[in-house]
């Protein structure tokens, strides 16, 4: 198990689903949990959990794509803990919709949180970490950074970009002694994954065709994307940067090749949203 006592730990987007995962197994190893959330009503929750379970914790509600919340919140936590340990930038948003029916505004919503919000995170956390002469960031991106499917445009091009920028700043960073990495999950037990079953003609019909190409024939928890989350962010894992690691069950050694097959699920999901 990682040892993070002591370390104290931002997490972006953590007041529900992945986020709230890995919130939870990063206190669990001892690490001291922030949650930047913009939603007030699940920050506060996540909070009290955090505070009953492990007797630490706090909120700080955040919309990552305004760089005056993001550098008010990282300069709090650093007021109140006197460093940024961890930083991981997980809060994202996604939707699924034909190029053609796109509009700016649908672009710029995914675009300004996934990828501006994770750079805006990282460059306030890493004013810190340089000072520090050490950190962790670790990026969630997700299995299309490597295969995608239809109507996801600002939500691959968003990811996409996510991984490049890890590599990047990992090089610039590394000899200063900051690590950064990309996690990359497949599907996961989270409100959306229940939505797309919900939204097919058939929720068994859905579920089967996603386990088709699932080695593991299964969806992992968020759990175990705090998990890996947590290898990263201790010295475990000290000798990786600008790495993509793959939670997703061996879904992209699969995927490829399969998207005209995926059409058909997506139709259903984008009929009901």
């Amino acid at each position: 198990m990682p040892d993070l006592s002591r370390k104290i730990a931002i997490v972006t987007g953590g007041g529900f689903g992945i986020g709230e995962g890995i919130a939870m197994v990063l206190s669990e190893y001892g690490a001291t949990v922030v949650i930047a959330e913009s939603n007030e009503k699940n920050g506060v929750h996540v909070e009290k959990i955090l505070q009953e379970r492990f007797g630490r914790g706090m909120f700080i509600q955040t919309d990552v794509s305004i760089s005056k919340q993001v550098n008010a919140m990282v300069e709090n936590v650093v007021s109140k803990f006197g460093k940024i340990d961890i930083l991981v930038n997980n809060a994202g948003v996604n939707f699924v919709k034909p190029t053609l029916e796109m509009k700016e505004e649908d672009w710029d919503k995914v675009i300004n949180v996934d990828l501006k919000g994770t750079f805006l995170c990282s460059q306030a956390a890493l004013r810190h970490m340089v000072k520090q002469k050490k950190g962790s960031i670790i990026n969630i991106a997700s299995v299309h950074t490597y295969a995608t499917l239809p109507s996801a445009a600002p939500y691959a091009a968003a990811k996409g970009g996510v991984e490049c920028m890890t590599k990047s700043m990992a090089i610039e960073f590394g000899p200063m002694g900051i690590r950064i990495n990309t996690v990359s999950p497949g599907l996961t037990d989270t409100k959306i994954w229940q939505d797309i079953k919900k939204a097919g003609r058939n929720e068994r019909v859905v579920e089967d065709f996603w386990m088709k190409h699932i080695p593991l024939k299964r969806v992992q928890t968020t759990e175990e994307v705090g998990k890996v989350v947590a290898f990263l962010s201790s010295d475990d894992s000290s000798y990786i940067t600008g790495a993509n690691i793959f939670t997703d069950g061996g879904m992209t050694c699969m995927l490829i090749g399969e998207n005209k097959q995926a059409v058909a699920t997506l139709d259903d999901w984008k009929d009901k949203h």
